[in-house]
């Protein structure tokens, strides 16, 4: 399976897509762009910010939550205002925000980084009912925050260990019960996850970072589809579309030299596969 080119804007460092279910249009972000981007029936758009912004949830037709490398924001898409709901890491310089997605509860769980990857300077929060609250500390490329159909757990990564967790909730709130587990272990020489999502069947959908693909994984680790991109760096997945069958993925342009763009013109472009398993709606964030 071949994902085509859904949209042709070149993004430094594609993240975030999100499917609204109340719009019915895709939104995704350009981190390093700083910019927050979708494509409707106007054609295409985007809202320019003054900081990075990488990871949205949607709270009602008109409003994101959006994660940006100090805060967390509300977000109005038909004026453009901004309002803040609580900071994130605001007073330490050295990192931003990356890869987040609501939960089945109402919360959001976003990770932050280094913003040159700095070795375990990042972290992954859950901001639930107006308050943030750390999860995890001490990791480095925090991605692939995803939860599964039955709500009995979530994924997250480590994109620099190259490690996918598995980590049990609490059915009535959403809190992490226990100590995570490794579901995927690639070693330093496999695939490196970056953005999943699951669909409704329980299937893992990882993009993996320089390897032009993403790879669907079942619930006990083996291999069980796979999307070909035009572009080696594929960031993040997100189900959308006519009954959540398509498969939007952003990717990017970041740390590719002159020559590698040369041979590689989509790269940080976004794409869809059409026609892909029934994907889960993204969950409300209530706030």
């Amino acid at each position: 399976m071949t994902a085509a080119v859904f949209d042709n804007r070149a993004c430094q460092l594609g993240e975030g897509p999100l499917w609204h279910p109340q719009c019915q249009q895709v939104f995704w972000l350009d981190i390093l762009g700083k910019r927050l981007m979708t494509r409707d029936a106007r054609g295409a758009r985007h809202w320019q910010f003054d900081r990075h912004v990488s990871a949205a949830g949607w709270i009602d037709r008109d409003t994101l939550l959006v994660a940006t490398e100090i805060d967390l924001i509300r977000f109005d898409l038909t004026t453009g205002t901004q309002q803040r709901l609580c900071p994130l890491e605001a007073d330490n310089r050295v990192t931003r925000s990356n890869d987040g997605r609501a939960d089945p509860w109402g919360g959001f769980w976003i990770g932050t980084m280094g913003k040159q990857a700095e070795p375990q300077a990042g972290a992954i929060y859950r901001y639930y009912r107006g308050k943030p609250r750390l999860m995890v500390d001490k990791i480095t490329i925090p991605n692939a925050i995803c939860f599964s159909p039955d709500r009995s757990f979530m994924h997250f990564a480590d994109s620099m260990r190259r490690t996918v967790w598995r980590q049990a909730l609490d059915p009535v709130d959403g809190w992490p019960v226990g100590d995570p587990s490794v579901f995927l272990q690639h070693g330093a020489d496999g695939p490196i996850p970056d953005g999943a999502v699951i669909d409704a069947a329980g299937v893992f959908w990882c993009a993996e970072w320089g390897s032009a693909r993403v790879r669907g994984y079942a619930p006990d680790g083996g291999v069980v589809g796979e999307v070909a991109l035009p572009a080696s760096q594929p960031s993040c997945p997100a189900f959308g579309g006519t009954g959540l069958r398509d498969l939007y993925v952003t990717s990017a342009q970041m740390g590719l030299s002159a020559e590698a763009l040369n041979s590689e013109p989509l790269a940080g472009q976004t794409f869809v596969m059409a026609g892909l398993e029934q994907g889960q709606a993204e969950h409300q964030v209530i706030l």
